[in-house]
């Protein structure tokens, strides 16, 4: 059980201060009754606001399609944020909501959103391995022996990129045409799709990821997001 005040604070709807007026103004009930004091200890499940239950007290987990132009930053001064697109009182919550990896400003598609510390760690750390999908397009053809190429190249965990002692684990590669291409990794480098295919002399002009483990975006429109359950399968 958890202080009134403090519940509220955490879940983004107001400051432990404002609680009280809010209770004063009758806004919050415990059980179905008004609640009296703002250090009532309580149990989420049995809290409302305007007789409405709290916005998932467990936590949350949603995948969005990030657009073009956002950061994964929580610093206002970078410009527009992925969080900027979620509900103003998400962007309240402590814990912070985060991203689960980053994309960057450039890079369009699938970004995890969680609340839940544990959570990030597990999907981020490299001893778990899941692997990420992205499509890119790349500014010129590529010909088929080159295309070949660099599939048995990105296969193989040779390749080393510029500035780094260790070498890729393997990633599978697959051409949609000679200047798209589809491609799997298992890790989160510093922008790892883009080096790996400059470390062959090509740019990627767009990059999109479209699965994160076993989940994809489906229909989800750019800009926007939908919630998870926070046992979500990622395999």
């Amino acid at each position: 059980m958890r202080r009134l005040d403090q519940l509220l604070s955490n879940l983004g709807y107001c400051s432990r201060r404002e609680a009280r007026g809010w209770i004063n103004q009758e806004m919050v009930k415990i059980k179905g009754v008004l609640a009296r004091d703002a250090d009532q200890r309580c149990n989420e499940s049995d809290v409302t606001v305007e007789d409405q239950p709290l916005d998932n007290p467990d936590g949350l987990l949603l995948i969005l399609n990030k657009p073009l132009g956002h950061v994964c930053s929580h610093d206002i001064g970078e410009g527009a944020r992925v969080y900027d697109l979620l509900p103003e009182r998400w962007q309240r919550r402590n814990p912070i909501v985060t991203s689960v990896g980053r994309l960057d400003q450039d890079t369009t598609g699938l970004i995890l959103l969680t609340d839940q510390s544990m959570l990030v760690h597990k999907l981020t750390s490299p001893k778990h391995k899941v692997p990420k999908v992205y499509r890119a397009t790349l500014d010129k053809e590529v010909n088929e022996a080159e295309r070949n190429a660099m599939v048995i190249l990105f296969a193989s965990g040779n390749l080393l990129l510029s500035g780094e002692t260790e070498p890729c684990l393997k990633a599978e590669l697959k051409w949609l045409t000679g200047t798209a291409a589809e491609l799997t990794i298992i890790e989160g480098r510093y922008h790892q799709v883009r080096r790996m295919f400059a470390s062959q002399g090509y740019t990627v002009t767009a990059l999109h990821r479209t699965r994160f483990g076993s989940l994809e975006l489906g229909e989800l429109a750019l800009g926007t997001w939908r919630l998870l359950p926070l046992n979500q399968s990622f395999t």
